[in-house]
């Protein structure tokens, strides 16, 4: 009984192997998967660097009391905008408008010792010729005319003094701007002790300075890439440049450079360059952190792929290309900036190369696709607000 149980056992083991090898050597094999490829696209692009940089007020004056006073009045209101030669305060004048009507006075004095000075003069010169006077008194006349011109000077310049004096008691914008908060209240006694006492700070920002700073390694590529000397100096204000805030995207406000440092900074290796920003909004505050981004002035042909094409492992950024076989290959790329939906690839492609840009899963190195082409892969312009991309 046993034995023939084992019989059957073994007989419907080999009849289920031979079925199985029979049904798996009748299935068909499975057909190599399907991907979409496109070659590169060539284009003129101009590279362009990206910077970290902050803004500052074109002009930032601290107003400061010029003569010794109470302040009276403040005429403007905290953090308004002001324009040039209007009155922000007023300190008492009472003290510099009598100073002046004292210089004005003394003046006079000295006017009329100048009169008596030169009539006594001219009386002895003509007394002295005929021996009726001496000539040391003639002498002392003289000097004392030539002295009560002197201190006619010195009055009238007295009298200057008292105009500025009694002037710098209306203190005034320096210049169009922004007014912060007033320092010192109604009332202070401000510039005693021959102290300038701080009344306002004023900031000019329309229009506004972005600061930022060059590298020892890209400002040694700009120079390479170049022409001696360069057709465009940056003193001369037409080198663009766009920047952007923290919460906006892209870079869409636009500058123009307008300086740049004579030196690299031998501490930090660096050097300064500074860029000019209309800010006619005045939505652009001084001290702000800033994305700058430079364009170069020369374009150059380049290979663009769609972004979504690049992959990254371990070794660094690579696609995945078919050759004539059909067969995947690995190709490890260095890529440049982005434009529109693309990277510019400086290296590891061919123009004639296929590209797979769907089906990257699906795809494995050395194994077969089946390849399909795409539709001609264009980069999308950047939006018209953000011309830099």
């Amino acid at each position: 009984m046993v034995r023939r149980w084992q019989q059957r056992v073994v007989v419907a083991a080999a009849a289920t192997a031979l079925a199985a090898g029979c049904k798996s050597a009748s299935a068909p094999a499975q057909p190599p998967p399907a991907v979409t490829v496109a070659r590169p696209t060539s284009e003129s692009v101009a590279d362009y660097l990206d910077f970290t940089g902050n803004t500052v007020a074109i002009n930032s004056v601290t107003v400061v009391a010029r003569v010794e006073g109470y302040l009276e009045k403040i005429h403007f209101t905290d953090g308004a905008r002001v324009k040039k030669g209007q009155l922000l305060f007023t300190i008492q004048e009472e003290q510099y408008k009598a100073q002046l009507a004292q210089a004005k006075a003394q003046v006079l004095a000295q006017k009329a010792a100048l009169w008596h000075a030169s009539t006594e003069f001219a009386r002895y010169s003509d007394l002295v010729k005929q021996d009726a006077a001496t000539q040391t008194t003639v002498d002392r006349w003289q000097y004392e005319k030539e002295a009560a011109a002197a201190n006619l000077l010195a009055a009238e310049a007295q009298v200057e003094i008292a105009k500025l004096n009694l002037s710098y008691t209306e203190v005034r914008a320096p210049f169009d701007g922004r007014a912060g908060r007033h320092l010192v209240d109604t009332g202070a006694l401000v510039g005693s002790m021959g102290q300038q006492t701080s009344l306002v700070e004023v900031d000019q920002i329309e229009p506004l300075y972005v600061y930022f700073t060059i590298d020892e390694r890209d400002l040694l590529r700009i120079v390479q890439r170049r022409p001696a000397p360069p057709a465009e100096p940056v003193e001369e204000g037409t080198i663009p440049f766009f920047f952007g805030l923290l919460d906006e995207d892209g870079h869409p406000h636009e500058g123009r450079l307008d300086f740049a440092s004579v030196s690299v900074a031998p501490t930090t290796g660096t050097l300064q360059v500074r860029g000019t920003y209309p800010n006619q909004d005045s939505r652009v505050l001084p001290g702000l952190f800033v994305r700058v981004r430079v364009h170069a002035l020369q374009k150059r042909d380049a290979l663009l792929v769609p972004g979504d094409a690049i992959s990254f492992d371990q070794q660094g950024e690579y696609v995945l290309v078919v050759d004539d076989k059909n067969v995947v290959e690995r190709r490890a790329v260095k890529t440049g900036q982005q434009v529109g939906d693309a990277l510019v690839v400086n290296d590891g492609l061919r123009a004639d190369d296929r590209v797979i840009v769907e089906g990257i899963l699906q795809a494995i190195p050395g194994r077969e696709v089946s390849p399909h082409a795409a539709d001609a892969v264009a980069p999308k312009a950047p939006a018209a607000d953000s011309p830099a991309g």
